[in-house]
């Protein structure tokens, strides 16, 4: 019976009071919604009739129905907040079309088939939500193996779902450039192919014969921003510089610092040069491609990768030793950064931000500060995105007034295995550090969740690395830790999610495999 079953949302609600009774929901549904909420409520059509059947009439400008849109701009205290009274009819209030979007997403789940009245019903009660924090991200690497729109969408929808709201887009590495860029079309034409692919492992000398290509042209980029922009969540690209740049390098090899031709990396692990960042035809180029990137996206923040840059490259070369020489910059550590502020400012010159890997001015397999202390500092306003290393660099960055984004690589990194990070561990992740400094909480602005593809070649193997740690995950950035509770996500709202995947043909890791 409705009225006897506890609202299974994922992610879980921050507050929520039940009452007597159930709100029945059969023939033709009104939804009654103002000017400005009509997209959600087209959505909400939408979903209501692909999830249950529930067929809807839409009526615009109207106040009252059985379900009603409405605009509270008394819920504006936390971006995305939104709540939602079933009492005979629902409402869904919120002070904006995000929170509303939102308040949409828990709906869908709230409803349940009761099979003794054969009815859909909601059981009656309130629900008051807001995210834990802004960032709420998930990163498909589409530059390793290709996996295109209808992949891109797929997730898109499942991020809607679970109410994640950053879309990662890692589009360019050193063995493939996914991204059109029409003042340079051998980007794709040349860097958008490779001859076969390593299979495997790290250590394995096996390939997979066949070619691979594949890349988004612009037209395929505009309809991806609007299809997530219509689900409230932003694209942001990742163009990776200087290093991971293979890919571009074999297109144009002036790009390169070794000054040799070579085709497009088939090795992962294996960058065949990186940016000569001396010479101003390559930051031209950089900022050709940035100018193109940026009119496409409209992210307030863009990404340049910048980890793992391999400095054997450039500590051989004549350029580079030159010019740190007439800039007096003592280490490549510091030419990187050097780097690296040239391209935040230009990116801040268009109004935006600069993100990176927490690598920017550092390595973390050597054990160094994500962000360089050496008399320079990365510019002002920028993004560190912490992934791997101590976790004392998140600190660091925070106390030099820096925006973080936590990807701690051994929570976050879908494409480890189940026995390395098991769902529990994933379920159990918060970006706040514990016995992180209170006064500098507000700057981890939230997580991410990565997808890297190296060894990822088929949809199912990729669905099966990411689901059920993906929806695991998005409690991190919504839910309070004192909300959470493991048993009920994988006993309540989860075996709901299992069916919906199986109807969608989307493969996940069976609960027994995951150390559950």
């Amino acid at each position: 019976m409705a009225e006897n079953s506890a609202y299974m949302i994922i992610p879980h609600p921050q507050e929520t009071k039940y009452a007597g009774g159930s709100t029945v929901i059969r023939g033709r549904v009104p939804v009654a919604f103002p000017e400005e909420f009509a997209s959600e409520a087209s959505m909400l059509q939408q979903y209501l009739e692909e999830d249950a059947g529930i067929r809807t009439v839409l009526k615009e400008g109207r106040r009252s129905g059985k379900i009603v849109l409405k605009k509270d701009t008394a819920l504006d205290s936390i971006p995305g907040q939104y709540r939602i009274k079933a009492d005979g009819n629902i409402e869904i209030s919120a002070s904006s079309a995000e929170g509303v979007f939102y308040g949409i997403q828990s709906l869908r789940q709230m409803i349940v088939r009761d099979t003794s009245a054969a009815i859909l019903a909601v059981r009656n009660g309130e629900i008051n939500d807001w995210p834990a924090f802004q960032w709420r991200a998930f990163m498909l690497d589409d530059a390793r193996n290709f996996r295109g729109m209808k992949n891109v969408k797929l997730f898109l929808d499942e991020m809607a779902r679970v109410k994640m709201n950053v879309f990662h887009w890692h589009l360019t590495d050193d063995q493939g450039w996914r991204i059109e860029i029409r003042k340079y079309p051998l980007l794709t034409e040349i860097g958008g192919k490779r001859d076969s692919t390593h299979i495997g492992g790290w250590n394995s000398q096996e390939y997979d014969p066949n070619p691979q290509e594949g890349y988004y042209t612009q037209d395929q980029i505009r309809e991806v921003v609007a299809y997530a922009r219509q689900r409230h969540i932003t694209v942001m690209p990742e163009i990776e510089m200087p290093g991971h740049s293979s890919a571009a390098i074999a297109a144009y090899p002036w790009l390169g610092t070794i000054g040799k031709p070579f085709k497009t990396p088939c090795r992962f692990g294996y960058a065949a040069d990186l940016f000569n960042v001396t010479d101003p035809k390559v930051i031209s180029f950089l900022q050709d491609v940035l100018d193109e990137v940026m009119e496409l996206f409209p992210s307030q923040v863009i990404h340049i990768g910048g980890d793992e840059v391999s400095f054997d490259m450039w500590r051989q070369s004549s350029d580079v030793k030159k010019y740190m020489k007439e800039h007096d910059i003592k280490t490549l550590s510091d030419f990187q950064l050097y780097f690296t502020n040239r391209m935040s400012d230009y990116i801040a010159s268009k109004g935006r931000k600069m993100m990176g890997w927490s690598d920017i001015g550092g390595n973390p397999h050597d054990n160094t500060a994500g962000v360089a202390d050496s008399g320079t500092s990365l510019a002002e306003g920028s993004v560190i995105q912490f992934w791997m290393g101590d976790l004392a660099q998140i600190e660091d960055a925070a106390a030099r007034g820096y925006d973080v984004v936590n990807s701690y690589n051994m929570r976050t990194y879908l494409d480890y295995n189940y026995e390395w990070i098991p769902l529990k561990n994933s379920y159990d992740f918060y970006p706040v550090p514990d016995n992180f400094p209170k006064e500098l909480e507000d700057r981890i602005i939230g997580f991410g969740c990565q997808l890297w593809t190296e060894w990822i070649m088929t949809d199912e193997k990729m669905f099966y690395q990411a689901f059920p740690r993906f929806v695991a995950l998005s409690e991190a950035g919504w839910t309070e830790p004192e909300n959470k509770d493991y048993r009920r996500f994988l006993e309540g709202p989860l075996p709901k999610l299992l069916k919906i995947w199986d109807s969608k043909g989307i493969t996940y890791a069976p609960l027994e495999e995951t150390g559950e």
